[in-house]
């Protein structure tokens, strides 16, 4: 990080494990989808290790042929689309954290490697709609368009319409390694969170800026990391 940088008013945050708890929707929705197309169902430890990338990156180390992945990913948003979506929980202390971030005067957005639709009805489903200003998620098809999360964060920038010396005050927040590697492809610093998928290894070994352990901690972690750097 630079010595001395504006205060950010724009605050990226990740969904499934940094707002929200999708792993049993998204758990049970996966071994549908491989008993479906006859495979041997996941454990709990592999479904947690492929929430956040996209399944074209995480399925293939379950498995799954490339060949295949259409398939098995269609089978998953069968029964995702209508029930595993709302298999699904608010981590606790998530509302104030937000209402944390928007009392200190930053605007909020989602970036996210779920697809779109699917993160928008969730995000409604919740009520949080409110809260952000753009809600950037991956393109629907496996493979086209946005998929990877420095992929997402660039779209996200491009909706803010922030310019790349705007850069210095966005930050992004999430729970894995690819959100903080997307971060560093697009000039910006993450945040990591503990409370989701990702360990602390994972995301200090990926160069997160700082890491939290409760939702309680995101605000003053904003602040105290990007804080204003005076004579």
């Amino acid at each position: 990080m630079s010595d001395a940088r504006a205060e950010p008013t724009h605050v990226l945050l990740d969904l499934d494990g940094t707002i929200s708890d999708s792993a049993p929707g998204i758990g049970r929705s996966l071994r549908h989808a491989f008993i479906e197309c006859g495979y041997e169902p996941p454990t709990e430890e592999q479904i947690r290790s492929v929430i956040g990338p996209p399944f074209e990156v995480g399925l293939p180390s379950l498995g799954v042929r490339i060949d295949d992945l259409e398939r098995v990913v269609a089978a998953y948003g069968d029964r995702y689309r209508d029930v595993g979506l709302f298999e699904n929980t608010v981590y606790p202390g998530i509302a104030d954290m937000l209402d944390a971030l928007t009392a200190a005067g930053h605007t909020l957005s989602i970036a996210t490697a779920k697809p779109e639709p699917t993160a928008r009805r969730i995000i409604e489903h919740f009520g949080l709609s409110s809260y952000f200003e753009v809600q950037a998620g991956a393109s629907v098809e496996v493979g086209v368009g946005r998929r990877t999360k420095a992929q997402v964060i660039d779209y996200a920038l491009i909706q803010l319409r922030l310019a790349p010396a705007d850069l210095g005050r966005v930050v992004m927040v999430g729970d894995r390694d690819h959100d903080v590697e997307g971060a560093h492809l697009n000039h910006i610093d993450c945040i990591g969170v503990t409370w989701g998928f990702g360990s602390t290894a994972e995301l200090s070994g990926a160069g997160a800026a700082a890491l939290v352990d409760h939702p309680g901690e995101v605000a003053a972690a904003v602040e105290a990391t990007y804080r204003s750097v005076r004579p």
